[in-house]
């Protein structure tokens, strides 16, 4: 069995991942929030997987064990937060939109002298005040625990582009539609439909980390058009996916 990492503390730091760079499972005694300022971010749980893009960012609760994936040149930011500090009251990861100011806060924040001086105080509680007001975003992607689930969500995971309907991946699995549709509800808290736009988001969300066409990946995450593809993200984002790809 691979033993977990503990780190009591969580660090606050700046730090640079190549594309497809990890961080291993880990946990702290500390909550941590982490933002990706170029590329996108997924931190992966036991129990789903939340990604953010540089317009988001993702808190990750004392104790939780997690791991980190980059995606694109990757400009990682930590801040670790005492225990007691926790302004959202979140007992498990969320992303959180990363509006201007949070962004220049966070920045700051990770990249000034880590001392006990009255200014870096000041910057700190305008940063918990800041994410308070944060909106919260569903962009999170929960694992499946049963076994028929967890074989018709892998195999859109290997195809995202699979349109097929629920009966007919049931089909495949040796479900009936019925029986996948009330897990999908019970085990991960959403309608297929659901599941499969998050599952086409996420991986959306990779592919423009990587610089890919906006209408290569629309068709390789399965939207029958770009702009289907644009018409969702914007509405579920708040901007158009040209947005997130590296300049």
């Amino acid at each position: 069995m691979t033993e977990i990492r503990h780190e009591p503390v969580a660090p606050t730091r700046t730090q640079w991942l190549a594309p497809g760079a990890a961080i291993d499972a880990h946990r702290h005694d500390d909550h941590q929030i982490v933002y990706a300022g170029r590329g996108a971010l997924a931190v992966t749980t036991s129990t789903g997987s939340w990604i953010a893009p540089g317009t988001r960012a993702i808190w990750v609760p004392a104790g939780t064990v997690h791991a980190h994936q980059a995606h694109g040149e990757l400009e990682l930011h930590l801040v670790g937060l005492p225990a007691p500090d926790n302004p959202l009251g979140l007992d498990e990861p969320t992303v959180l939109t990363v509006g201007p100011l949070l962004r220049e806060l966070i920045l700051a924040y990770t990249h000034t002298p880590h001392d006990d001086s009255p200014e870096r105080g000041r910057l700190r509680a305008v940063l918990l005040d800041q994410l308070r007001a944060s909106p919260q975003q569903p962009l999170h992607l929960p694992t499946p625990t049963t076994l028929p689930l967890k074989a018709v969500c892998e195999i859109l995971r290997t195809n995202p582009a699979d349109d097929r309907t629920l009966a007919a991946l049931g089909r495949e699995v040796g479900a009936s539609d019925r029986t996948l549709s009330r897990l999908f509800k019970a085990d991960l808290g959403m309608t297929f439909p659901q599941w499969r736009t998050q599952l086409r988001l996420y991986h959306a969300l990779v592919l423009l980390a990587e610089n890919i066409p906006v209408t290569t990946v629309a068709h390789m995450c399965g939207w029958s058009s770009a702009s289907a593809f644009i018409d969702v993200f914007r509405r579920t984002f708040g901007h158009t996916p040209g947005a997130h790809q590296p300049r």
